[in-house]
């Protein structure tokens, strides 16, 4: 099975154990994987690997202390939880499991755990007498029962000589574990069109009017929309990411291209249309065949008022579910739920890009989420988690039984 976790965050816990050495091997296969790993060790795991080797392994300082003034000046504990896309304890040692199911807060990496998020995983490895006692047993169904899936342990030699349940997953089996909990198939086979990023109205061949749209959303929704097992179409404007694996991409630059693009994709066949991108409402009349000179202080340009993307494909026959964003910077919720009954729209997400931290350029966002008869809000996280967040609430709106 071929490892996929491209553009996935992943934080890597290492608690106190032999099998840490493991985490060296995990921490690779990871990052050969697509991942981007930050590591936080407990005290005692530092007694089995150094700090310096999984900083050299994952490119990143590794984070050991709760109270590190360097690391909350930058990237503090509840930051570093809300990065993650999945925290991963590997090894989980008898000790860390008890103080997770215990929902304990006494060093870094139990802070982390319940601060995060995302998907939390453990890997257990510990003496086999050790995994088999009542406590253990009944500290792991606890954390069963919260939604923490458990890998493993597998069964073999173990370092004190016993024989047993109590090795840590090798580290290419965690590694595929971890992708495949990414792959939610609530989606699955559906055909998803989704627009995204900027466009640019041209004034001459080298000025155009556009906007501060950076694309991330609608390509952190992209991904999640493969990892539903969908088949996706990403219209973009022009931005600098990499495309999601698996996704069909289509370049376009102006407002009229990527309305042609988007009704020849849903004419094609359209499950779900997202309307990420930031289309500019307004385009020049007419476009100089050579660049404007300067010829004195004021330059008026003539515009013209382009078509509502959205608007559109939410009036054609063979409508698909048609998901539009508001991006405002004030009244948000009222004007988003004016555009989900003026356009005709199925749902709508909103937010407010007035704010500093989320947004345009930043990697996260917060957004309300409403539908005819109800709502949601997205609190802030990473784009990514919101956007699986959203997909979800798609999924749930076609398919309520979900």
């Amino acid at each position: 099975m071929l490892v996929n976790l491209s553009n996935k965050r992943i934080l890597l816990g290492i608690s106190g154990g032999i099998a840490a050495y493991k985490s060296a091997d995990l921490v690779r296969r990871l990052r050969d994987a697509g991942a981007e790993v930050r590591v936080v060790m407990t005290a005692a795991a530092c007694q089995f690997i150094t700090p310096l080797t999984l900083q050299a392994l994952s490119g990143h300082p590794v984070h050991t202390e709760l109270l590190d003034p360097e690391a909350e000046a930058g990237m503090g504990h509840i930051e570093l939880a809300r990065w993650a896309d999945l925290v991963l304890v590997a090894p989980a040692s008898a000790d860390v499991i008890a103080r997770l199911a215990a929902g304990l807060a006494n060093d870094l990496l139990t802070t982390l755990w319940l601060a995060c998020p995302g998907i939390k995983v453990i890997a257990p490895a510990m003496n086999q007498q050790m995994w088999v006692s009542s406590p253990t047993r009944e500290n792991v169904e606890c954390l069963l029962g919260r939604g923490v899936v458990v890998l493993g342990p597998a069964s073999g030699s173990q370092a004190c000589g016993d024989v047993g349940a109590g090795r840590m997953l090798e580290a290419v089996e965690l590694a595929r574990h971890c992708a495949g909990l990414f792959a939610t198939g609530s989606l699955a086979g559906r055909r998803v069109v989704i627009t995204a990023g900027p466009t640019r109205e041209p004034i001459d061949p080298v000025r155009y009017v556009s906007n501060h749209s950076s694309g991330k959303m609608g390509y952190a929704l992209a991904q999640a929309c493969v990892e539903a097992g969908a088949r996706v179409t990403l219209i973009s404007g022009p931005v600098h990411l990499p495309t999601p694996e698996r996704v069909q991409r289509i370049n376009v630059g102006s407002a009229l291209e990527m309305l042609s693009v988007a009704e020849s994709a849903v004419s094609d066949g359209c499950d779900i249309f997202i309307a990420t991108a930031a289309v500019a409402d307004y385009r020049p009349v007419s476009v100089a065949e050579h660049k404007i000179k300067k010829t004195g202080d004021a330059l008026t340009i003539e515009l013209v008022r382009n078509p509502d993307i959205v608007a559109t494909v939410a009036s054609r026959p063979d409508r698909p579910f048609v998901v539009g964003f508001a991006a405002e910077t004030r009244q948000v919720e009222e004007y988003a739920k004016g555009k989900l009954r003026d356009k005709r729209l199925d749902m709508i997400a909103c937010n407010d890009v007035s704010r500093a931290d989320i947004g345009f350029q930043s990697d996260d966002n917060a957004m309300v989420v409403f539908w005819d008869g109800g709502s949601q809000r997205l609190d802030k996280a990473p784009k990514t988690l919101i956007a699986r967040e959203l997909v979800s609430l798609i999924a749930r709106q076609i398919n309520p039984s979900l």
